[in-house]
């Protein structure tokens, strides 16, 4: 939209690019481990004073059907953005900085049962998610430890 607007000869203020940023920076946050619960909230606000004046100067500017286009395609882009299963597979939240971590999906010769008596013989923690596999997490060495379990025990099958 900004884009577009500029093309029309719309200078867009300063202080909408800042809110834009700034959004951005609350998204980023509220990923990180032991992030504000309110970041997300925050994120909302600058991306709807942002969306705000874009639509309002849109809809001066082209009028209301390109702009009901535009709003379908950030409803979509948010939809995508906000799926959770996504967010899982790519970000790992609520272990502490330092242990490692290691996701697992279960299979017929490893069975979650099977990972989760060895996770708890090595002292891991073990979390299941929602796609199905597990993660699990805990000191350095309890993780090598685990997985060279796990691998002699699919081996055995």
């Amino acid at each position: 939209m900004v884009l577009e607007l500029k093309k029309a000869g719309i200078t867009v203020p300063p202080n909408v690019f800042e809110d834009l940023r700034a959004s951005k920076s609350m998204i980023k946050l509220a990923c990180t481990e032991g992030s504000p619960g309110d970041a997300i909230q925050k994120a909302e606000e600058y991306h709807a004073n942002v969306e705000a004046y874009l639509v309002n100067e849109a809809q001066k500017a082209f009028g209301s059907e390109p702009v009901d286009e535009w709003l379908n395609r950030i409803e979509e882009a948010s939809s995508e953005v906000c799926d959770e299963s996504d967010f899982e597979a790519n970000f790992v939240t609520g272990v502490p900085c330092h242990q490692k971590w290691v996701r697992i999906e279960p299979i017929d010769d490893l069975p979650t049962e099977i990972i989760t008596q060895l996770a708890a013989e090595e002292n891991l923690e073990i979390k299941p998610q929602k796609n199905g596999k597990l993660l699990v997490h805990g000191p350095i060495e309890n993780i090598k430890d685990f997985i060279k379990k796990m691998t002699a025990e699919a081996a055995k099958e």
